[in-house]
Formats: structure tokens, C-alpha cells, sequence
């Protein structure tokens, strides 16, 4: 289980690529906070602004299981039939925590829309690149990064497909 020093190691690592990429970013620091509707008030602004990640195992064949980063608004669901269809999958079910913990070097809640691991494929949502600010935790509870969705796909390079639901009202 990733640890303090884990991500640590995780937030420099993004904060490095950031740097080197060029991008224009803003640290923004807050009470300890994960959940998603929680964070945006704390950061003063809409959860459709925000990155929502999710680590989802997706089984191809009774052989074949990848892992994949979903990333959509902070006000939508994960839709888990556009991810089934998108990898002609079986089942698409929640990673369990170990797992999610050691693909995205991050504790729950501070999950980065990012992935440095190669056995984590990176999906977004259109509706996140195309947001003018982007807000997620920056795998730390006590920051967060703003950055604009067009330098988000830029730096991080997600597969771009329609993934987001709308939450059940």
C-alpha cells in the first residue's frame, strides 16, 4: 500500500512533468478533503469543473484483464456500459483499493487524472478536456491543482471517449 513517501513521490512526479511541459498550473491548498463535492466547495468552485478518477478493472476474456483510469466531471457517474462497449468487455467492475492504491500511487481520494504506470490506461471524459479550468486533488488531501483541460490532454495524453453518465437523481 502506497504510503506517505509513495505519494510523496507522486505528487513531485507530477509536479516535475508539469514544470517540464510547460504548463501553466495553479497549487491551490485546503483542509483535508477527498470527496468530490466536499473538495469543490473548499476550492469555490462547480463539481463539473473537477476530475473525478476511478480505477476500474475491465475483464476482455477469462484471460485478459487491463486496468483502466477513468476520468470524468466531478458532477457525473462513471458510465460502466460505454466502458464495456469501448473494450468489448465481459465485466467492468470497481478495482479493488490495493489494486487502485498501487496503479495510481495514490490513496483514495487523491487519485490523479494522470497515470505513470503502464498497466493503467488513462480514459477521459470530452467534457473534461474541454473544461477552461480543471480541478483535482493533487495526490495529496491537502492540495489540488488547477489546470486548463486542453493542457490536462496535452500533458497526459488520455484515450478521449464519451464515459461520463449523469448521477441518478
Amino acid at each position: 500500500m502506497p504510503g506517505v513517501d509513495a505519494a510523496h513521490d507522486t505528487y513531485d512526479r507530477l509536479i516535475s512533468l508539469l514544470d517540464t511541459s510547460r504548463v501553466d498550473y495553479e497549487l491551490i491548498d485546503h483542509e483535508p478533503e477527498g470527496t468530490t463535492d466536499a473538495v469543490c466547495a473548499l476550492r469555490g468552485h462547480p463539481a463539473s469543473e473537477a476530475a473525478k478518477c476511478i480505477v476500474l478493472r475491465v475483464k476482455v476474456d477469462r484471460r485478459t484483464t487491463r486496468n483502466v483510469l477513468a476520468v470524468v466531471p466531478g458532477d457525473r457517474r462513471v458510465d460502466l456500459d460505454a466502458i464495456r462497449a469501448l473494450f468489448a468487455a465481459r465485466y467492468v467492475g470497481f478495482s479493488d483499493a490495493e489494486t487502485a492504491e498501487r496503479l495510481a500511487r495514490a490513496i483514495p481520494g487523491t487519485v490523479l487524472p494522470f497515470s505513470f504506470d503502464p498497466e493503467l490506461e488513462l480514459v477521459a471524459d470530452p467534457e473534461v478536456v474541454k473544461q477552461p479550468r480543471l480541478y483535482f486533488n493533487a495526490a495529496r488531501l491537502d492540495r489540488s491543482l488547477c489546470l486548463s483541460g486542453s493542457d490536462y490532454e496535452r500533458v497526459a495524453k488520455p484515450r478521449v471517449e464519451p464515459i461520463a453518465a449523469p448521477v441518478p437523481g
